[in-house]
This record gives structure tokens, sequence and C-alpha cells, in this order.
């Protein structure tokens, strides 16, 4: 499934993330520039208006104090590795302005287009098997488009490679990329990083999602495609855990032979060190397979109850100082999990977090848990939860806190995506992304 790059390309390209292939090749890693021509020769299609070169010294200068303070690669995205990258017009988008922003389509991108994310159970048949078809596919064929950095040594950029993925193990990757611990000072921080314990933990995931799912609508030409979610509101057991659905798991935790996702393997599992990327990938014979025991961990007996919902919803203020695991009174500490709902006070392991913990193996290993297809459906109600606040306390980018959490300022771009989004870009209804959420079980 993998393949290593040419030394040649290693060379001139060490230290690339979830970079756009044209960006790692040669003399755009020498001079620092991410501005990979459109079809019409011209970098970011500026002779056909689609976008222009943008150079971030200009625009969004670093503070000496914080360069000075910080050495984390991912901090200040992407100015660790490149000073230019394309700013697209109107409604291209893209690492080139190749493609349409979400929720437009057309070769002049001025067709709107609203897909509708529905509960898995409320599929069809066909449309269920369509959905784990396409996930099949993107987790066997190969990036076009972006390439994935792998090291036994975060500290040495000379141990930096790089290999080919599939576009869902693409997918699995940003997640653990982003949650490594933030290197400062020399040291590794365990307890920040770009996806979490912040403001910018629901619309990262937002931008996860529609990342995937846009990914699978280029693939498979399907541009209704919507990724579904998993109400577990009050569920006694994971009642989609079956072979039908997302998959039974046998004596030993694994998935069932006969399962969707039974030979799956998890990029980056195995060796979860914190000063290392993804050190196994390339070496599909180094990778766990999905492993799940639903309610096995005595720390999570149960999935979060309707109750719960309710009152996370009831928190007016999206997030509070000093905006990370110990905010009360926030909807988005309640959200995420590290908040008990009802009261906003006491500091308990619920929604978020809960699930995570219930499903166990892959899904409680946070990091590496986008390699369960389960990850996609649980943050995909997740998502839905947060629609459904931004709709009732009217929410929007402005709600989003001015605050010093690294890389969750408001204005700051989203670690590790191309072209730039801000955090705050992501607190608004998501009929302006490009899709909508079916009603189920009166939410």
């Amino acid at each position: 499934m993998f393949t290593l790059c040419t030394f040649f390309v290693l060379l001139l390209s060490m230290g690339h993330c979830q970079f756009p292939r044209p960006c790692t090749e040669g003399s755009a890693y020498l001079s620092k520039t991410c501005c990979p021509p459109w079809k019409d020769g011209s970098p970011c299609g500026f002779l056909s208006g689609r976008g222009q070169c943008r150079n971030h010294k200009v625009f969004r200068p670093m503070s000496a104090s914080r360069v000075r303070q910080f050495q984390d690669d991912r901090l200040d995205w992407p100015r660790f590795y490149f000073d230019s990258t394309c700013i697209c017009f109107e409604n291209y988008n893209d690492y080139n302005c190749g493609q349409c922003k979400f929720g437009y389509y057309g070769e002049k991108c001025n067709k709107v287009k609203t897909v509708v994310r529905k509960e898995i159970r409320q599929l069809s048949f066909v449309e269920r098997q369509r959905f784990f078809s396409y996930l099949a596919l993107a987790k066997t064929t190969k990036s076009a488009d972006f390439v994935i950095l792998s090291t036994g040594d975060r500290y040495q950029k000379n141990t930096y490679r790089f290999v080919d993925a599939s576009i869902y193990d693409v997918f699995a990757w940003i997640h653990y990329y982003s949650m490594q611990p933030i290197l400062r000072n020399g040291s590794l921080d365990s307890s920040y990083n770009y996806a979490h314990r912040g403001p910018a933990f629901p619309g990262w995931h937002r931008l996860g999602l529609m990342f995937l799912e846009r990914q699978i609508q280029l693939l498979t030409g399907d541009e209704d495609f919507a990724v579904p979610y998993y109400d577990w509101r009050g569920e006694k057991s994971c009642s989609i855990c079956t072979n039908e659905l997302l998959g039974a798991s046998n004596r030993d935790g694994f998935l069932d032979e006969y399962s969707h996702f039974a030979y799956w393997k998890s990029i980056c599992s195995g060796f979860n060190y914190p000063n290392a990327y993804c050190q196994n990938a390339g070496d599909e014979n180094q990778m766990e397979k999905l492993y799940r025991k639903p309610g096995a961990d005595p720390r999570a007996k149960r999935l979060p109850s309707f109750k719960d919902v309710e009152d996370t919803l009831k928190w007016k203020d999206f997030d509070r100082p000093p905006y990370n695991t110990e905010s009360r009174r926030s909807f988005r500490n309640a959200l995420e999990g590290f908040l008990r709902p009802s009261d906003g006070t006491t500091l308990e392991r619920n929604m978020h977090n809960l699930v995570h913990i219930y499903f166990g193996g892959t899904m409680s290993q946070v990091p590496i848990s986008g390699n369960d297809p389960m990850f996609i459906l649980h943050h995909s109600f997740i998502d839905k939860i947060l629609e459904e606040w931004l709709r009732r306390q009217k929410g929007t980018p402005e709600d989003y806190p001015e605050n010093d959490e690294l890389g969750q300022g408001p204005d700051e771009c989203v670690t590790p995506y191309f072209p730039c989004y801000r955090n705050k870009d992501f607190l608004r209804r998501s009929s302006n992304l490009g899709y909508t959420y079916s009603k189920y079980q009166g939410l």
C-alpha cells in the first residue's frame, strides 16, 4: 500500500507533513514556496483568476519571541516549511486553487451543492453498501495529492522520510500528527496538541470530516456522498457493532472475519512514541489490526445519555477561560468530554471522551483512533451536536474566543491543512459549508 519516495526527493524535501505532493518536489521546497500551477500553467491558477501566491511574511509576521520560545514544526502552520502558499479567490479552493470551496461545484465553482448526512440506521441497504465500498476504495487507493511524514526522531530532520499513503490513511494520519506532543524549548509537552484540549477541538474535527468527505467525492465521482453519523445517545450497548454495519468483535477484541473492516490495519499504530512521527509508516507488517471491545473498560460502562447531550447544549458560551481542559460552563469543554454537562463545574470524562473510552482498543488510543471507521460516525454526531448548538445559540465565528493556547487562536491556521483555514472559520452553520444533518430521535 505504501512506497517510499525516492532518495532524491527525500533529500530535497525533508520536513513535509500532510503536504501537497507537488510541494515536496525539488525547487518548491528549497524556495519555501508551495504555490503549484493549475492546469493553465500559472501558480495557483493566477492567469485564470483563481488565486495567487501569498507571502506569509507580509500577511502574517511571526513575532521574534514566538520563534525563540517554540520549535514545533506545526506551530503557526505552515510557516516552518513555507513562506508562500496559495490564496484562492471567490469560490475556488485547494492547495493550487484547482478545486471548489466546500459546498460549491462546477467548472467555475458557481453551483451550490448541499449534501445530507444521515444516521447510519436511516440509510437504505444500497446506501450502506455504497458507504462501505467507498471506504474500502479510499483505504486501498494511494492518494495522488498528498504524502505523509515518518521519522523515529523528531529532533533530527535528516531522519525524516516521506511515504505514500492511501486516501483513508492520510485522513487517519492527519489526526495522529496533530495530536503528537508539542515541542517547545527542546522538550515535548503532552498536555497540549493542535486538535484537542481547547477551542479548536470542534472545528478541527469538522474540517477533518469535510476533508475525507470531499476526497471520497473526488475519488468516486459521487458528488452526493455524505458521511453518516451514529446517534449513540442512551444506548445500553453498541447497536451498530454488527457485521452488517460497523463490525462485531470476536472474543479477543479484533473485528470479526466477516465484517467489512476485518483486515484493516492502523497506520501509525504500535510505535506511539512522543519523539516520533508515525515510525512504522510504509511497513504494513508492523501495523495493528483494528481492535474494539465496547463496554469492557470499567471507566466507561455506558454511552452518553439523552440528558447528557441536552445538558451540554444548554451552555451558552462556546468556550471560557482558561480555554483548556479546566474550563467551566463551557460548551466546548462539555462537548469534548472533560466536564460534567449537568453542572458545568465538575471535571469528569463524558460525551466525546467517554465514547472513545467505551469502544476501547483502537478508538481508545485517541491519536490513532481515526483508523477505525467508528471514528467517522462518532465525530459526525459530535459535529451534529455542534450544529445544534450553533442553531440554538445563533453562533458565529465572532463567538470564537481570543486565547493564548498553542495552535488554538481564532486566526491561526488549522494544522496541517492547505490552504490556510482559520480555526474560527468553522464556527458557522454547516449549510454554509455544503452539508446538513437529518433529524433522528428528536435531534
